[in-house]
């Protein structure tokens, strides 16, 4: 089967045992998942949870220490994988004095498939001056600069450290739809760290979820949070009824004689207490304050794991 991209393989990233090693321990360790091509995907953790090692992985500025990491079928450590894919840090990094014309001719002269006119319509559709330079440009200007750069360059993936972190929620949301809408129309795929759980349930379809520098959760967001229930009802001797302790328990909270728990059902949940399917910020939340809970899967997004469950 063959991607849209024309590479082997229907998935955009695939990575095996993959890990990555700093002097002061790893960053990363038995990371193993599959992220299927045109999927806008959300990677979410705390930090220091192994996030920005990843992307820094998938875009070769750092080289594993052990473990696969593919790209469309290719090996990221082939040079055949870089013009497949296109970077954007928070820091967005750009010549401050040229001007956003100049940058754009800088990136044309860089990239041999260089989309010019697309570039030029994100810059324009913003009315951000061609002639400015880009240290005069507010954030949310900067952001859709560095947006049409990454986009100009026609990725087939597009890996995102955070680059809204540091917009107003109006620069915000219009990042968020010029982003939509250019994946969209080009089928690119999308690889994009935030702590903003709200604007990930809007824009994403695809989770990740890191924690202790490894895969807690990937796959469908809307096959994820279905699989959790969360069960509201009265404790007698602060734990969970035992009714519930063939369950997966994610977390549990007991305040006074009320008790919360975030549950991977196994089975129909028949009791004196109350069931509700969570929201999906409810269920990133119990799974990042529990990193020990067993890994979940959804199909097709496990690649050589171990021990982890299948929503």
């Amino acid at each position: 089967m063959s991607d849209p991209g024309g590479g082997t393989g229907p998935w955009a990233v695939e990575a095996r045992g993959l890990g990555k090693r700093y002097r002061r321990g790893w960053a990363l360790r038995d990371c193993s998942f599959r992220l299927p091509a045109g999927r806008i995907c959300g990677l979410v953790g705390p930090n220091g949870a192994g996030k920005s090692t990843l992307l820094g992985l998938a875009s070769r500025q750092v080289a594993p220490t052990e473990g696969e990491l593919r790209l469309f079928g290719v090996p990221v450590g082939d040079p055949a994988v870089m013009p497949r894919f296109a970077f954007l840090g928070q820091d967005k990094p750009m010549f401050k004095r040229f001007s956003v014309a100049d940058t754009l001719r800088a990136g044309d002269e860089l990239n041999p498939s260089w989309d010019r006119a697309a570039a030029e319509r994100i810059v324009r559709a913003g009315d951000v001056p061609m002639g400015a330079a880009v240290g005069t440009l507010s954030g949310g200007q900067r952001t859709r600069v560095a947006l049409a750069m990454a986009f100009g360059k026609r990725p087939d993936l597009l890996l995102l450290d955070e680059p809204m972190a540091d917009l107003d929620p109006l620069a915000r949301d219009e990042m968020s739809t010029l982003l939509m809408a250019e994946a969209v129309e080009r089928g690119t795929t999308v690889v994009m760290s935030s702590h903003i759980l709200a604007e990930l349930e809007d824009m994403c379809d695809y989770l990740l979820v890191v924690a202790d520098g490894r895969v807690r959760m990937a796959g469908d967001a809307d096959a994820l949070v279905p699989a959790h229930a969360l069960v509201t009802g009265v404790t007698r001797d602060g734990e969970l009824p035992a009714a519930l302790a063939g369950h997966t328990v994610i977390e549990k909270r007991v305040q006074g004689r009320q008790f919360q728990a975030m549950l991977r059902p196994v089975g129909p949940l028949s009791g004196d207490w109350q069931v509700a399917e969570p929201s999906l910020e409810e269920v990133l939340l119990a799974h990042l304050r529990s990193p020990e809970a067993p890994a979940l899967y959804t199909p097709g997004a496990a690649a050589g794991t171990e021990g982890s469950r299948t929503a």
